[in-house]
């Protein structure tokens, strides 16, 4: 019943209100802007100007000197202090993911200073579980790591703990095997 209403409405003097429309006078268009002048024909003398010498301007130019160094090199010189320093070499891989395991490719040597996710894992785990026998030290040393960072690490990473609760009382309910 609403559309039928509604419909009604919308259709109702549709062919007066057409008509006023198209008799409307309609808006002119914008002037279009000779773009493509070239300006000594549009205006000769600022061409004039443009082309003229102007000795204050060619003054202050001449007291100008810049002294400038290339920034890839000074980046290269200070790349290469640090790698000397920390990543000079590479070192072969401690523990890795048993099989060609999620389609990763199988790394043979990582960067002295980083580790594997597994080899993370690992020392995470160990410290854990044995932390008088893993020592930051011990860690830092065996994976070629910085000590202050590997101390960060192993204070504020730590790896899953799975614990199970046992059942309060034996005779609670219990799912049977199928």
């Amino acid at each position: 019943m609403g559309a039928r209403v509604g419909r009604m409405f919308r259709n109702f003097n549709l062919e007066n209100r057409v008509h006023r429309e198209l008799a409307k006078e309609k808006p002119r268009m914008a002037p279009r802007h000779p773009a493509n002048l070239p300006p000594t024909a549009a205006n000769p003398e600022a061409a004039d100007a443009v082309n003229q010498k102007n000795d204050p301007l060619l003054a202050a130019l001449r007291s100008v000197y810049v002294e400038s160094t290339d920034p890839v090199a000074a980046a290269a010189e200070d790349s290469k202090s640090v790698t000397t320093g920390k990543e000079t070499g590479r070192r072969p891989l401690k523990f890795s993911f048993p099989g060609d395991m999620f389609g990763v490719v199988e790394l043979t040597d990582v960067p002295k200073g980083k580790l594997t996710i597994v080899e993370a894992m690992k020392a995470l785990g160990g410290h854990q579980h044995q932390p008088q026998t893993w020592t930051p030290e011990k860690i830092a040393q065996e994976y070629c790591l910085d000590l202050k960072d590997t101390k960060a690490v192993l204070e504020f990473f730590v790896p899953f703990k799975v614990e199970i609760i046992p059942p309060k009382s034996g005779t609670g309910k219990q799912i049977k095997a199928s």
